[in-house]
C-alpha cells in the first residue's frame, strides 16, 4: 500500500459505522416529491423524516436536526429518490449487484447506499459524456479506491504512531480537533488538517472540527473521495474526473492520486495493481478500458 502527502494512502481496521441512508430499492416506484411535506426552517426533524425542499426535490434526514437547510447541511440531509412525477433519480451506471461483484469482501461500512447518496455532491461524476465514458469513469474511480483500501476493506489508518504527523500548524486554523485527529480515512484516505478543512468547506460539513465523521458516516466518507476525485489534481496536472471525461486515460488518474510515488517507473507493481482492478471493473460494466492505462 503506497502513501502520499495529500490524501495519504494508509490502512486500518474499521472503528465503527453508522446506519446508511435508506433509499428506495432499485426498480422500486419512488413516491412523488410533492407527496412529502414542505421543509420548514427551524422545525425539528428526526432521522428518517422526508421533506420537499424549495427546489421541489425531496430530502431525507440522516440525523436529528433543528430544521437545518437540506442543501447546506449535507451531513444532516441527503437527497431522496423521487422527482415531480415519482420517477427515481440519481441513476448510477454501476448497479448494486455489480458493486457487490467488484467488492465481494468489502467492509459493510462502504455501503452502496452510502455511495449513491454521496453522488449528489458532484452530479457530473460518472454522468458526463457518452455511456462508455460514464462507465469508464465509474470503473476508474472504484479501481483506485479499491487499491487504496484493499478492496474497500480498510477505513482508517492502522499505524497510530503516524497520527500526530498530519497536523500542519502553519495553517491559520491549526488543528482544533487535536494534533492526532487528521489521519487517513475513507475511500481515498483523506488526511492532513488542510485537506479536512478544504473538503469540509466544499461539502458544507465541518470536518476540521469533526474529522471522525469520515470514518463514522458512509455517505460523508464517499463524499470526501468524490471531492478529491472531482476537484484535486494532486501531483498530476488534472483532476481524475477531467482525465476520464477528456480522454486523457486511466493512467492520468493514477498520476493525480499517487503519481509522485508510483508513476514514471517508480513503482510499476502498484500501477499494475490499479490497472488490473480497472480492467476487471470495466469488464463487469461491459465496456472498454480506453487507451493510456499507464502513467
Amino acid at each position: 500500500m503506497s502513501r502520499r502527502r495529500i490524501a495519504a494512502v494508509l490502512t486500518a481496521l474499521v472503528l465503527g459505522s453508522l446506519t446508511p441512508v435508506v433509499l428506495p430499492a432499485a426498480g422500486a416506484s419512488a413516491a412523488s416529491c410533492s407527496s412529502y411535506p414542505n421543509w420548514v426552517a427551524g422545525k425539528s426533524y428526526v432521522t428518517g423524516n422526508i421533506v420537499r425542499y424549495t427546489d421541489g426535490k425531496a430530502y431525507i434526514a440522516e440525523h436529528d436536526n433543528p430544521g437545518y437547510d437540506p442543501v447546506i447541511s449535507t451531513w444532516f440531509w441527503e437527497p431522496y429518490a423521487c422527482d415531480g412525477s415519482g420517477t427515481p433519480v440519481g441513476n448510477f451506471v454501476v448497479s448494486e449487484a455489480q458493486f457487490n461483484q467488484m467488492f465481494p469482501s468489502r467492509n459493510s461500512f462502504y455501503s452502496y447506499s452510502g455511495l449513491t447518496a454521496a453522488l449528489s455532491a458532484y452530479p457530473g461524476f460518472a454522468n458526463t459524456g457518452s455511456d462508455t465514458t460514464k462507465k469508464q469513469e465509474a470503473a476508474a474511480f472504484l479501481a483506485n479506491v479499491s487499491h487504496e483500501t484493499g478492496g474497500l476493506v480498510y477505513i482508517v489508518e492502522q499505524n497510530t504512531a503516524n497520527y500526530p504527523t498530519y497536523c500542519d500548524w502553519s495553517q491559520s486554523y491549526g488543528c482544533p480537533a487535536g494534533q492526532a485527529a487528521y489521519y487517513g480515512r475513507g475511500p481515498i484516505q483523506l488526511s492532513w488538517n488542510f485537506n479536512y478543512k478544504a473538503a469540509g468547506d466544499a461539502l458544507g460539513i465541518d470536518l476540521l472540527n469533526n474529522p471522525w465523521l469520515v470514518q463514522n458516516d458512509s455517505a460523508v466518507a464517499w463524499k470526501t473521495a468524490l471531492w478529491y476525485w472531482n476537484t484535486q489534481t494532486g501531483p498530476g496536472s488534472m483532476t481524475p474526473h477531467n482525465a476520464m471525461v477528456n480522454g486523457a486515460g486511466f493512467g492520468q488518474t493514477i498520476r493525480s492520486i499517487n503519481g509522485s510515488i508510483e508513476c514514471d517507473g517508480k513503482n510499476p507493481a502498484q500501477v499494475q495493481s490499479r490497472v488490473d482492478a480497472y480492467t476487471r471493473f470495466t469488464s463487469i460494466l461491459g465496456t472498454s478500458t480506453g487507451a493510456n492505462l499507464y502513467c
